[in-house]
């Protein structure tokens, strides 16, 4: 009998759990967040973290089961190794949900190259609920006649990830939802941190610009200076949720009800965290608590639930108001709005939501919006409330990004280093015949703005970066651009610059967060600067083209979806975290559907 009983105990011993731990990718290198890790036949799994690794108990014999939405399930038989990594091949036949919302259709789940057949027709597209602001795209303008370019900084990341949603579910864009300067500020550069007294370092680049042999590019590069956290001084912040019933999809109050016990993460003491939300009416869910008391502030977030009209005039009424009587004065005070932007009780156009907004922010309380959804996404207004109320906007498609804007960048997206910020470029009539700024449109101000302290501009974060370029056709150049003007009758030429070697003058203005007084900065770029492309530079370029491309731009001058490409594999780099390697893998899938046809 004890032999017995000492045979099962060796048998036992030889089929004990082992831990397994590897990392998932996709067949471009790239890890793979949030893929299930099954043991076939139980009940026993996990999911990859943000770096595509994960750590599970498993027997030799057992199967682990991979599965991501959008991805080829692989199946692999634990043996001896204790290490296995996968590489899952993408499957753009799967598609996790379609549901119908209304007279739209809403789409959840990812699939690189994923193309919806036989699910909308013409007269109801996915996007037919979703707003956007008319862009009109910038043209060339002529020196002799304009030579000022004046504008505020834009830090929103939104119009980069709103189209990779709709890139991965194959969903036609909307041209006015391409922000060629929100694709382009959605990365990191190698820009120098600041040194000196000013709060960011700016940079400059110019180079030949690779999609038209007449033109050259100009980039301008802001860097914000990084706090650490120890030093960001303490946060009243108020979390303003929607729980109307539009909120009612996996893609939007759960996924956004993850993102900010995230958030609550990041949270110190000294921080306060209030929770105030809105359906039909608006009502406060968490008073002021420390940030300490995670799991107090995890389980408000816990029960929340959708359903309800919205009434979301009234809930940034309610946070303001509790913003302001919590309010730490030198502190970090901000609401942060999360929502669909379908608001439909009480005020609700996009005026009546800035008007409302502009009133709020003379309380000295930024606001960020945070967008979550599809289908009756409202970006325009979401937009507009991120300009009015000095703050910044991001659209939160999946954890990844969640990861990226609470986590990751938390510091930035919260904590602002500089308000006001513009920039106005003066161009040098003798070296420079046009200009075109990419991007920016809906950021454009009249060139006395400048100066005037009153104007709102954008703000700057903790560690962001800001990029903006210019088109420029050298003096003397002919283009098809351009249209000329006969000279001026009664008023003088365009004197001649002092300096012929200049090329441009760039001026920043820009306030401390609590200041009322701007300070001005200057930087020249001369003709003798120009360079071949950096790393840096053709990546900015390749974004440049492929969102000129997305809008059926003429300034693309006919090159499409084979330069891009060149452009973002020359521009890769490092790319530690992957991000880079993403963009290339979402050109190639929308260069794979039907509607594109190579140059």
């Amino acid at each position: 009998m004890r032999l017995f009983y000492f045979l099962i105990f060796a048998i036992c011993l030889n089929v004990q759990a082992k831990t397994i731990t590897g990392k998932v990718t996709d067949t471009d290198n790239l890890a793979l967040p949030g893929v299930n890790v099954i043991i076939k036949g139980t009940s026993t799994g996990t999911t990859t973290d943000m770096d595509g690794k994960y750590s599970i108990e498993a027997e030799e014999g057992d199967i682990l089961i991979f599965s991501f939405i959008g991805f080829k399930t692989k199946k692999i038989k634990v043996e001896k190794k204790t290490e296995i990594n996968v590489v899952m091949e993408a499957d753009s036949s799967t598609l996790d949900e379609v549901i119908m919302v209304n007279e739209s259709i809403a789409v959840s789940g990812y699939s690189p190259g994923l193309r919806l057949r036989g699910v909308a027709s013409p007269q109801s597209p996915i996007t037919a609920n979703e707003s956007y602001k008319e862009i009109e795209e910038n043209t060339f303008k002529l020196v002799k006649a304009s030579p000022l370019s004046t504008f505020s900084i834009d830090v929103d990341k939104a119009g980069y990830s709103n189209i990779r949603r709709m890139i991965n579910n194959g969903i036609e864009i909307p041209k006015d939802a391409v922000k060629i300067e929100e694709m382009i500020n959605y990365f990191n550069y190698d820009y120098k941190q600041p040194k000196g007294e000013h709060p960011f370092s700016i940079q400059t680049e110019y180079a030949q610009t690779p999609w038209n042999s007449d033109t050259k590019l100009v980039k301008i590069g802001i860097q914000g200076k990084k706090i650490p956290m120890a030093n960001v001084p303490a946060s009243n912040l108020v979390f303003l949720l929607d729980v109307s019933g539009s909120m009612n999809q996996q893609n939007k109050l759960p996924l956004l009800k993850s993102a900010f016990k995230l958030l609550t993460q990041q949270l110190r003491e000294q921080d306060k965290v209030s929770i105030v939300v809105y359906a039909g009416a608006a009502g406060v869910v968490l008073e002021p608590t420390s940030g300490d008391q995670k799991i107090k502030i995890e389980e408000a977030l816990g029960q929340l639930s959708a359903g309800g009209s919205t009434a979301g005039g009234e809930g940034i009424e309610l946070a303001y108001k509790i913003a302001s009587e919590n309010f730490i004065k030198g502190g970090n005070n901000r609401v942060i709005l999360a929502t669909d932007g379908d608001f439909n009780v009480g005020l609700n156009s996009d005026n009546a939501m800035k008007d409302l907004i502009e009133e709020k922010r003379e309380s000295g309380v930024f606001l960020t919006a945070l967008g979550f959804g599809m289908g009756n996404y409202k970006d325009s207004k979401l937009e507009t409330l991120a300009q009015a109320g000095n703050g910044n906007h991001a659209y939160i498609d999946s954890m990844q990004e969640a990861q990226r804007i609470l986590g990751t960048e938390f510091g930035g997206t919260l904590y602002t280093i500089a308000k006001d910020v513009k920039i106005q470029v003066e161009f040098n009539p003798e070296n420079v015949e046009a200009f075109r700024l990419i991007g920016y449109e809906n950021r454009l101000l009249n060139d006395e703005d400048f100066n005037d302290d009153k104007k709102d501009a954008g703000e700057l974060g903790s560690g962001h970066n800001v990029t903006a370029v210019y088109e420029i056709i050298p003096a003397g150049v002919k283009s098809k651009f351009l249209k000329d003007i006969d000279d001026y009758k009664y008023s003088k030429q365009v004197p001649t610059a002092k300096n012929s070697g200049e090329l441009l003058t760039v001026k920043f203005r820009y306030k401390d967060p609590e200041g009322e007084k701007s300070k001005l900065i200057e930087e020249v770029v001369t003709t003798s600067s120009e360079k071949e492309l950096s790393e840096d530079f053709n990546f900015i370029s390749a974004l440049a083209l492929f969102g000129m491309n997305l809008r059926q731009s003429e300034y693309s001058n006919g090159k499409e979806i084979p330069l891009v490409l060149k452009l973002a594999e020359k521009g890769r780099g490092n790319d530690k975290e992957g991000y880079r390697a993403e963009f290339i893998r979402l050109v190639k899938s929308y260069g794979s559907m039907d509607h594109i046809t190579e140059k």
